[in-house]
């Protein structure tokens, strides 16, 4: 028994230091700094970043950012996988296992909570739900569109409705199939399990003024838009229902294609649509108590100074 315990502190000696917070704020340009100084490894959590013919719109690092240091899971999937929050969860946890083999710290960064939480505490378990429940719900999408799965979720569930990407009907659709079929609000089934993990984990969160960040969001699309998002949409416009493009800075572009809306008001969704996207993220990283908060002009040196003192203390 000692022997088992004396094994755990040792493996718990291997640092997680995980950088969240919104989208534009700075994570990347933070994370590369604190790999370069502790001499280890990037894992990208950021469930955007894994298709590789998502790039622009994606906000993928440059290539000089990448030659700063080893990152993993940028663009390692197709839109054309179905790739889940368990299956990264099981490959992330697999690569950290073999990169604590070698090194003493890892940094994992990105702005995706459920993906974040994932590698943290694990995969949440959810009941099986009746192939019928989930017809009977993607019946009524394709019926009534988003209106209906955001009444219809926000009734069952509120809690967890205050945080879902509202625009994303795939994970309104799982959901609202969890809180119908179980009888129970989905985000009862959240968090539930412990997993163990071979390490300790110290959370970053980096946060400004939301005019600030809604200012660096804007700038950043007018960016992308200068580098060729039009174009790099265009292409992906013939696969538009694949899951991996329901999402913000294709979707709008993909209305304009269709003649729905012009190109200038598309732009201006896809700003207004990210700035809602990154009041969500707060909502998500601000529940857990246990994150340092940083602002975003914060020197580099004090926040590696509070990462040494902190793993001095555990």
């Amino acid at each position: 028994m000692l022997s088992a315990l004396k094994n755990h502190k040792i493996l718990n000696q291997k640092k997680l230091i995980v950088i969240i917070g919104p989208t534009a704020i700075g994570k990347t340009s933070l994370s590369i700094a604190l790999a370069q100084h502790f001499n280890c490894d990037i894992i990208s959590c950021d469930s955007r970043q894994f298709f590789k013919e998502m790039q622009i719109g994606t906000a993928v690092p440059t290539t000089e950012e990448l030659a700063g240091a080893q990152h993993h899971f940028i663009q390692n999937k197709s839109i054309f996988e179905n790739y889940t929050v368990g299956d990264f969860e099981k490959e992330a946890i697999a690569k950290l296992d073999e990169l604590f083999l070698t090194n003493d710290y890892a940094v994992l960064v990105g702005g995706s909570g459920l993906y974040v939480d994932a590698v943290l505490k694990g995969f949440d378990e959810f009941p099986e739900i009746d192939v019928f429940v989930r017809e009977e719900v993607t019946s009524n999408y394709e019926k009534l569109g988003l209106d209906y799965l955001q009444t219809e979720l926000e009734k069952r569930d509120p809690n967890y409705f205050s945080v879902v990407a509202k625009e994303n009907p795939q994970r309104m659709m799982r959901a609202l199939e969890v809180c119908i079929g179980s009888g129970r609000p989905y985000s009862t089934f959240l968090n539930q399990k412990k997993n163990i993990r071979n390490f300790t984990s110290i959370l970053i969160g980096l946060e400004a003024e939301r005019s600030v960040i809604y200012d660096r969001i804007n700038q950043r699309v007018d960016i992308m838009i200068d580098e060729g998002l039009l174009a790099e949409a265009k292409d992906l416009f013939p696969h538009k229902n694949l899951n991996a493009l329901q999402t913000v800075g294709y979707r709008e572009l993909f209305s304009y294609f269709e003649d729905e809306i012009s190109l200038e008001f598309a732009i201006e969704e896809i700003k207004k649509n990210t700035r809602r996207f990154a009041k969500r993220q707060l909502t998500w990283f601000k529940r857990n108590s246990e994150t340092k908060w940083f602002n975003y002009l914060t020197d580099r040196k004090e926040i590696i100074r509070f990462l040494i003192e902190k793993n001095h203390k555990s």
